[in-house]
């Protein structure tokens, strides 16, 4: 794929960007390089690869869900402004 002027002034325009006819002239050979770069990556077989998300094997620390600081409803509470039926009671957003 061949990146011109055209090309190039199109997404200067969607990204919002200005640019001026120089540096239009300067990012066209630009963006055909970094399209050659990905077509090379497309003739990469990978068949047998698995996905990854890092280079390094990831595990997570998981920690027992278990309750270790609970019973504390009425003292937090006690520092909301309003409150109802021992809940948070907030001014309605939604008309």
């Amino acid at each position: 794929m061949s990146v011109d002027a055209a090309t190039v002034k199109k997404i200067a325009s969607l990204a919002r960007i200005a640019i001026t006819d120089e540096e239009v002239a300067k990012i066209a050979p630009e963006l055909d390089n970094i399209l050659g770069w990905i077509e090379q990556l497309g003739e990469v077989d990978c068949t047998g690869v698995e996905p990854m998300t890092a280079v390094i094997a990831n595990t997570l620390r998981l920690r027992d869900d278990a309750v270790t600081d609970g019973g504390k409803r009425d003292a937090v509470l006690a520092n909301a402004p309003q409150a109802e039926h021992g809940f948070f009671t907030v001014p309605k957003v939604i008309e």
